[in-house]
């Protein structure tokens, strides 16, 4: 599913990715945990494709098979859209749009039907048990439900492999265990691969496999 060998980033003088070796199968689920400046999001970034390698000539990246590092911006764009979902700590909800205009966004940059687009995103809003909501904007939710329209908008394109990054960070307890469980039932039910960059422990525990980062590498 991911192949990626001897990443690294620097900003200037400072270097945050220091050669780093990682690899996920199909339908894992893996959980990378470390101190804060440990380079966790920056490694999440290149490997979502949304930022690149210092060293790109000497690195790798493959996703489904893909050499990420040789896509120009548009290819790379496109499968982005395509094969890849995000989920942040904070929503990023666009505050004028209801719910499920929010989840189609990404089908409509994919060129899919509306009525299509809709389709799928009610039928991913109703696994996420919000069935009512569908004409709800985003100040009309709760922040367990924001980030729930969030899951489904990462998941409406049918992403091979789904990226989190603090996903349950701004959420109470019981809205984070349920956001918890949901990825693992995702999985189950979707097929879904799963990256997730956490400070719970009790996420990290959960997961297929637990990584550390210390000092821009992974140690465990």
């Amino acid at each position: 599913m991911i192949k990626a060998s001897n990443l690294k980033k620097e900003y200037g003088n400072l270097e945050v990715l220091k050669g780093v070796d990682f690899a996920v199968s199909q339908s894992e689920i893996v959980s990378i945990v470390g101190a804060s400046g440990a380079g966790k999001t920056t490694l999440l970034q290149i490997l979502g494709t949304l930022d690149s390698p210092s060293n790109s000539s000497d690195s790798e990246l493959q996703i489904n098979g893909e050499d990420i590092l040789q896509l120009k911006d548009k290819k790379l764009a496109r499968f982005r859209n395509e094969h890849i979902g995000f989920i942040f700590q904070f929503h990023q909800l666009l505050p004028e749009f209801t719910a499920l205009e929010n989840v189609c966004i990404p089908a409509f940059i994919k060129k899919t039907p509306r009525k299509d687009a809709e389709n799928k995103a009610k039928e991913l809003l109703d696994l996420l048990g919000l069935k009512d909501r569908y004409d709800h904007k985003p100040s009309e939710l709760s922040g367990g439900e924001q980030q729930r329209v969030a899951v489904a908008r990462a998941l409406i394109n049918n992403p091979s492999i789904v990226f989190a990054d603090e996903p349950s960070g701004n959420l109470d307890s019981e809205s984070a265990d349920t956001l918890h469980q949901l990825f693992f039932k995702l999985r189950d039910e979707l097929g879904q691969t799963f990256v997730i960059v956490t400070h719970n422990e009790e996420l990290a525990d959960m997961a297929d496999r637990k990584l550390t980062m210390v000092d821009g590498l992974i140690v465990s």
